[in-house]
């Protein structure tokens, strides 16, 4: 496969994951701002600041406030990592490997951005908001069904495969870190009724509130909430999960193209971080510095399928 190719198809399926995650963190801060009695608005900064796009918000805004920030990563042009911009790249990058893909598969990724397109032209009310946050989810699953309903499982698959979970764990360590680190960063906290409601908060915000009970019960608390979402290879949002298919399809990758890459090698070392630990020792480590060390490794792993791939060229 070329490797424009092999790009194309890792990136329209980040793209498209980003695209729902971000519509989940937005959701999770709507949910979290109704456990702050005041400075709301300040946890806005920490949202922008976990999804990386806090500096061009300040280029652009004087102020944070609630609205501009939901605007700002919503559907703002400007922003590049904002729901619409990614849909958009995602479409671009299908359009790219049209001839890899199934009618099916591109045909919903070009309804999901004229869906988008439609509902994004213009601001979105706080009485939208949810209509619109769960039709880009929607849309999202539709193109995840076509996907796993027609798609040959080879390196086209392997590569669209790539992109999806490397996306995922990132999101899934950045919806934590936002929760455990940034939004309560003093110890007395931890344990309240304040810290449970957000930790509650978390599960649903990655669609996994009906999962956790049917594994743990009705009862949640923050250490089995983060296994859940840590180690958990049943939940498919865990990290956990993520790292093992992400290791899985790399693995695949080098017997059909029979060559051993260092990407290969990296990704085995991140699952081994993950399967048969404890959350225990993570949080004895400390959970912010344990994500914080995740997210760059999962950075330094996408950058080097890059290079191993050839994305470019």
């Amino acid at each position: 496969m070329l490797g424009k190719t092999a790009g194309g198809l890792f990136w329209m399926s980040r793209y498209l994951e980003r695209a729902e995650n971000t519509t989940r963190l937005l959701e999770t801060g709507q949910r979290m701002a109704l456990t702050r009695l005041r400075g709301a608005d300040e946890q806005w900064v920490s949202i922008l600041q976990t999804v990386g796009v806090l500096d061009g918000y300040r280029a652009k805004y004087d102020a944070v406030t609630k609205d501009s920030a939901i605007d700002w990563m919503l559907r703002d042009r400007d922003n590049p990592a904002s729901v619409r911009s990614v849909i958009k790249s995602a479409r671009d990058n299908a359009r790219l490997v049209r001839t890899a893909l199934t009618y099916d598969v591109w045909s919903a990724v070009n309804a999901t951005w004229m869906q988008s397109e439609a509902h994004l032209k213009r601001k979105v009310s706080e009485r939208d908001l949810p209509g619109v946050l769960e039709l880009v989810r929607h849309q999202a699953a539709l193109v995840r069904g076509a996907y796993l309903g027609t798609m040959l499982r080879n390196d086209i698959h392997d590569f669209a495969q790539l992109g999806t979970f490397i996306e995922r764990a990132d999101n899934t360590g950045r919806i934590l870190d936002v929760k455990y680190y940034l939004l309560l960063p003093t110890a007395f906290s931890v344990g309240s009724s304040l810290d449970n409601a957000q930790w509650e908060s978390i599960l649903r915000s990655v669609g996994a509130g009906g999962a956790y009970r049917m594994t743990h019960g009705q009862h949640a608390t923050p250490a089995e909430i983060a296994d859940f979402m840590i180690l958990d290879e049943r939940m498919p949002r865990s990290l956990s999960y993520c790292c093992r298919h992400i290791r899985e399809s790399l693995e695949q990758l080098e017997r059909e193209y029979g060559a051993v890459m260092p990407s290969g090698a990296t990704s085995e070392g991140l699952y081994g971080r993950l399967s048969g630990h404890e959350i225990s020792g993570i949080f004895s480590y400390g959970l912010h510095e344990y994500i914080t060390d995740m997210l760059r490794d999962l950075g330094g792993l996408s950058r080097q399928i890059e290079v191993d791939y050839r994305f470019y060229e």
